[in-house]
């Protein structure tokens, strides 16, 4: 049975959250400021995060960063705040998704079984690991598609389903382009709820891991009016 952390400081709001997800059957905890949201959900015990924008303590910005790098599960971010600034850096730092208040409960709910679903399917396809891993080499970067890992200079980089879902696959399609849409499409799905922008935020996060400089990258390049490509790899097909 799915555990969902809601990080909540509204209490209202968040026994309304509470409330609607256990009734289709979730196992909930409660908490009210980013500490606590923050060691709650490094205990590893959390299938998925709520997390309200505005916080006592640690905002939900400073809780994502914190969290996002050492535990990989769902973050949806629930707040008031709507400006595409706001979802953009929210999305930036490793959020799965923006969920504005006031928010139809329903569709709170239809939200978190999606992303429990897509991240079951991909932490599944993660563990099938073969005892020869292949790997893609793109200059000093590896990629091993089975075993679910990137490693730069021969030390293991972490990255979130989608940032390696991304990656993975611009170097099996080496230089070729591929439009923003075509990527949103290919790697998130119709059913996200998301635009093409979300594509550039995780293409700059993956720069940041990868690229020895992020200003200025040589692997995966920007062309303008275009999309992206990866630079190198193996051959096309």
């Amino acid at each position: 049975m799915p555990n969902i952390l809601i990080v909540e400081d509204d209490n209202e709001i968040a026994m309304l959250e509470r409330d609607y997800l256990e009734i289709e059957g979730f196992q909930t905890r409660t908490v009210s400021n980013g500490e606590a949201a923050v060691a709650a959900a490094l205990t590893g015990e959390f299938d998925l995060v709520l997390l309200d924008l505005m916080l006592p303590g640690c905002n939900g910005y400073d809780v994502c960063r914190r969290v996002r790098d050492r535990v990989d599960v769902p973050i949806l971010m629930v707040t008031a705040r709507t400006d595409s600034v706001d979802k953009i850096r929210g999305l930036g730092l490793g959020a799965d998704d923006y969920i504005a208040k006031p928010f139809d409960p329903a569709e709170l709910v239809a939200r978190v079984k999606a992303h429990l679903s897509r991240y079951a399917r991909l932490t599944g396809a993660a563990g099938k690991k073969a005892a020869g891993d292949e790997v893609i080499t793109v200059g000093d970067v590896e990629i091993f598609p089975r075993s679910w890992k990137v490693c730069k200079a021969g030390r293991e980089i972490k990255m979130p389903n989608r940032e390696f879902m991304l990656l993975k696959f611009l170097a099996e399609n080496p230089n070729i382009v591929f439009s923003k849409e075509r990527l949103f499409e290919t790697i998130w799905g119709y059913d996200y709820v998301g635009d093409s922008a979300t594509v550039t935020v995780h293409i700059g996060r993956i720069r940041e891991k990868i690229e020895d400089d992020p200003a200025h990258p040589k692997l995966i390049e920007t062309v303008w009016g275009a999309g992206y490509r990866l630079n190198g790899g193996p051959a096309a097909p």
